[in-house]
């Protein structure tokens, strides 16, 4: 038997009225997965608790199974993972956005345009993030280059600062957001200085591109610890993912990470790849598990693009649950897959809410429920709640 969750980042989200009263998810043409449907048992699960930030963090880790109340200590430690930083115990680990601010006026009066940069390229970022630290740095903060937009800021004795997810003001003027801590307002103001007319912005000021101009602190967090994937599942796990946050669970949880060329968390992500590394991982390699994480519809919900979430949906539906459902089936291979996102990325709110996500669970053996489609509505109406989210792995496995 083979397990796949198959993680749609911020696919779910609310009726818009420009599609009829349809979400992306209602109005995607996604035929296999509206196919899997008829057989397979759907419902709502809360990834997000009350006090906790609605974050992919919070919710990947709920989607692992792992208690958020319990094992999350804040995002940027869980990327540190990833790129391989060796925390201290005094440590505190920031995410280090690169942004697109507005260019007139005082800092403080600049607006939020982009917290992505316009899915600047890794290759990009890291010639911009390296003339931000080779200004900045010193003994008490480090600054790492990560993948696209996301980079890691390390503070020697840090503290666990109250910061904004850019994400969560867009088209809103920095001032009242900005730290309190002096010395990282200090560095973000600088950091403009810095990057606002380096070549590598000009360049894409030129071609009409946003310009990567400011970092942005947020994401707190100390250094975390997670049990071992296998021994509380009794299985090998991977993941595939193009994003830090992720790999960086699977290096704390001790889960293989499958390196997918072209994979970059945005709409243009290698799809077919993440889907063939993942047969390969289940089939040939001896994994029981994957965990196919795809960035995109949470990326489009961020920019507000309706019409481009819808296509990351499509694509997901064509290029990887279609590639990996086939290719076990072909394998001969008894599986249980879940589909689903980790929290909503409303297109109307450009940014994560903690309302339950719709799931559902396939299995290759048997008929485990029968609705006309999978999307929110059809969740819901079900009736089946899950009001630990974490709680979802166990019932995939079927513990």
């Amino acid at each position: 038997m083979k397990y796949v969750i198959i993680l749609g980042d911020g696919m779910a989200d609310e009726p818009i009225e420009s599609l009829g009263g349809k979400t992306p998810l209602q109005a995607a043409h996604k035929p296999v997965m509206d196919e899997m449907a008829k057989k397979a048992e759907q419902g709502i699960a809360y990834t997000v608790p009350d006090n906790l930030p609605a974050g992919s963090d919070v919710a990947n880790l709920s989607m692992l199974g792992y208690d958020p109340q319990k094992y999350y200590s804040g995002r940027s430690p869980l990327e540190a993972l990833s790129i391989g930083v060796d925390m201290k115990d005094t440590d505190v680990a920031l995410r280090c956005n690169i942004v697109t601010l507005e260019e007139d006026g005082e800092y403080e009066d600049k607006a939020i345009l982009d917290h992505s940069a316009g899915e600047i390229t890794t290759e990009e970022a890291k010639i911009l993030i390296e003339a931000v630290r080779k200004e900045l740095e010193d003994d008490e903060y480090k600054f790492y280059p990560g993948v696209s937009y996301r980079h890691l800021t390390i503070w020697d004795h840090g503290k666990m600062a109250d910061l904004v997810p850019p994400h969560d003001i867009l088209g809103k003027k920095i001032g009242e957001y900005l730290p309190k801590e002096e010395k990282l307002r200090e560095m973000m103001k600088k950091s403009f200085d810095i990057l606002d007319h380096h070549p590598i912005n000009e360049a894409r000021a030129e071609k009409g591109l946003n310009k990567a101009n400011s970092i942005w602190f947020w994401g707190a967090g100390t250094k975390p610890a997670l049990d071992e994937f296998e021994s509380r599942t009794g299985m090998k796990g991977a993941m595939v993912s193009a994003v830090d946050l992720l790999k960086g669970i699977a290096v704390g949880a001790k889960m293989r990470n499958l390196d997918v060329e072209g994979a970059n968390g945005g709409l243009d992500t290698n799809y077919k790849g993440k889907a063939e590394a993942a047969l390969e991982a289940l089939l040939e390699k001896g994994d029981d598990f994957a965990y196919i994480h795809v960035e995109a519809p949470d990326e489009m919900g961020h920019q507000g693009n309706t019409e481009h979430k819808i296509q990351a949906i499509e694509y997901l539906d064509d290029q990887v649950v279609r590639i990996v459902k086939e290719g076990l089936e072909k394998a001969g291979e008894d599986f249980r897959m879940l589909i689903g996102p980790d929290h909503p990325t409303p297109i109307a709110i450009r940014t994560h809410t903690k309302d339950p996500i719709p799931f559902m669970i396939y299995d290759s053996r048997r008929s485990l429920g029968s609705q006309e489609e999978y999307s929110e509505a059809a969740a819901r109406s079900t009736g089946l709640v899950m009001e630990y989210g974490y709680e979802l792995m166990n019932r995939l496995l079927q513990k």
